[in-house]
């Protein structure tokens, strides 16, 4: 590398060919080229377009060479787009192309050259050719038809409607217009469609619309026909006795729909579908008191949008809390129908160590093909919890209870107990003595307090001993008890009132605080409070950082007045 570079210092032209080939190195690197069916599935005698994008600066057409074998072409087009974000300029070139197959079957699209790059493989389904009912319009210049997935849907039941205008010259202007039906909802879905399909032997250009129908109650349902104004290229007698435009209109056949009721007996809320699924993305291998385990569950649906779908839900029981995120919704149109895929992150924190179960998800709905109640399922998850940091979350160790398995090993034997006058139950001799000997060191503690003079009691809130709070305090244990089963308000309250004298907010508490990871989990907290983080992890943070309690700073701590005084100071 050195020997090549000083080479290139000596003589110009060496250093411009080295930059002239890191350019080309760097913007291959970024070259970009990918290509996509407007349709994966159409029938013989129609065409499905091929689009091919790259961002290669200069680049000549496809190699279109291998794709003759099993299709014909028609309509090459291209178009060049120039766009410039934040003083960076580039290019984009799209080709278009229309493929008519020779043939029905799988047909595979191979990879295509296109300068310097390769586009991925393609495949495209085509289907033998069926006469439909645009069969019997054939031979006239313009004319509709509509079709609907199901001609016997239930209320409530997503729908999908198709509209096909066909017509057989090059058009100049139009308007399709499909009007609602009374007693559904008509909602139009994705964007049109544009072909072309021999009917009758004869060429047509299709423009397909799709519409989301929803019947509202039951009975005969009525779908007003569509119907298409416009202006066409006329032939030759149109241009020698006229302005080389013919009119164009068409209007569609109204279709009806018998609509049928819910059964008495589906399940609630009401879910008609063609077929439901459920599958876990996501599961979590391992857990850990105190941290989140993720669960990711999938929904797809045949036959619904994705209003229509029920919540995913995850239940615990007392031994964790579940955190779910916003669900994902990834709505398609397939097949004539919708179909709707639901996506959602579950984020499950447990309290203690040992075993864990989390119910399965259950979404119940009806298929309305078989004319049955059915319930999608996904099994339980059993997860072995291990205990937290520092043994946050372990299990209670097991005692003895007085009058119950004496005869186990090791047990005790209830001559081993005392009754005391007012408390309930036998105790243990030593569990008395340890409670009159606290008793006795609370009686000298307050003893030396009152002793104590007034200057000692007047001391300023910054001059008290620094360090953490002891392990038994109560102020420690509640804080452990609330990051557990509080939320983070509950929280946030604990750890201002464990400052001495209390403060009246989290950024009061920082100030007051010595240690930077106690500042720093406290930190976190607010930003969780305000919809800016991960509240298990602020929880997790703050179990770490205050394990052994609060750390004040040493000295006075005087507040900042936020204006300067009107007279000097003495």
């Amino acid at each position: 590398m050195r020997t090549t570079m000083a080479m290139a210092n000596k003589r110009p032209g060496g250093r411009i060919a080295l930059l002239l080939a890191l350019l080309l190195i760097a913007l291959g690197a970024q070259a970009q080229t990918r290509a996509w069916l407007d349709r994966d599935r159409i029938a013989v005698g129609e065409t499905a377009t091929l689009n091919i994008e790259t961002n290669q600066a200069t680049v000549p057409s496809p190699d279109y060479a291998p794709l003759l074998a099993e299709f014909s072409m028609s309509g090459n087009t291209s178009s060049r787009q120039f766009e410039s974000i934040n003083g960076q300029s580039s290019v984009r070139v799209l080709f278009a192309v229309a493929l008519r197959p020779k043939r029905d079957g799988l047909l595979r699209i191979p990879a295509l050259r296109v300068g310097a790059q390769s586009t991925q493989p393609l495949t495209l389904t085509v289907t033998p050719a069926a006469p439909g009912p645009a069969a019997g319009r054939a031979g006239g210049v313009a004319f509709i038809e509509a079709e609907s997935d199901a001609q016997d849907p239930y209320v409530q039941q997503a729908v999908g409607y198709t509209v096909r205008l066909y017509y057989a010259m090059p058009l100049i202007a139009g308007q399709l217009d499909q009007p609602a039906p009374d007693g559904a909802s008509l909602q139009r879905v994705g964007q049109d469609l544009q072909y072309s399909r021999d009917v009758g032997g004869r060429p047509y250009t299709v423009v397909e619309r799709r519409f989301l129908l929803v019947p509202e109650h039951s009975g005969t349902l009525t779908i007003p026909g569509a119907t298409f104004e416009g202006r066409g290229a006329g032939g030759f007698f149109d241009e020698m006795f006229g302005d080389g435009q013919r009119d164009l209109r068409a209007n569609g056949a109204p279709r009806f729909l018998r609509v049928r009721a819910a059964p008495v007996d589906a399940p609630q809320p009401w879910l008609p579908l063609r077929a439901l699924s459920l599958r876990y993305l996501v599961t979590p291998q391992s857990a850990r008191a105190g941290d989140a385990a993720t669960v990711t569950v999938e929904a797809t649906a045949d036959g619904a949008s994705g209003a229509q779908m029920p919540e995913l839900q995850l239940q615990v029981g007392d031994g964790a809390q579940m955190f779910a995120e916003p669900a994902q919704t990834d709505e398609t149109f397939e097949n004539g129908r919708p179909q709707v895929k639901v996506t959602r992150r579950f984020s499950i924190v447990p309290a203690r160590e040992g075993a864990l179960r989390v119910p399965g998800p259950r979404l119940a709905w009806w298929d309305v093909r078989a004319g049955i109640a059915r319930t999608a399922s996904l099994p339980d998850l059993n997860l072995q919890v291990a205990r937290g940091t520092n043994g946050f979350g372990a299990a209670p160790a097991a005692s003895a209870v007085p009058g119950r398995n004496a005869s186990a090993p090791g047990a005790q034997e209830d001559d081993d107990w005392i009754r005391v006058p007012g408390v309930q139950g036998p105790v243990r001799p030593w569990a008395l003595g340890t409670v009159i000997f606290a008793a006795l060191w609370l009686v000298t503690l307050a003893w030396g307090l009152h002793r104590r003079d007034d200057a000692s009691v007047a001391k300023a809130p910054g001059d008290l001993p620094a360090g953490p709070l002891p392990a038994g305090s109560p102020t420690l244990r509640e804080l452990r008890q609330v990051l557990d089963t509080g939320d983070l308000a509950d929280v946030a309250d604990a750890l201002c009132a464990m400052a001495r004298p209390p403060v009246a907010d989290l950024d009061a508490l920082c100030a007051r605080l010595d240690d930077p990871a106690q500042v720093a989990a406290v930190g976190q907290l607010q930003r969780a409070r305000w919809a800016d983080g991960d509240g298990s992890t602020a929880r997790a943070s703050l179990r770490q950082a205050f394990k052994s309690g609060p750390r004040w700073r040493h000295g006075d701590i005087e507040a900042k007045e936020p204006l300067a005084p009107l007279y000097p100071r003495s």
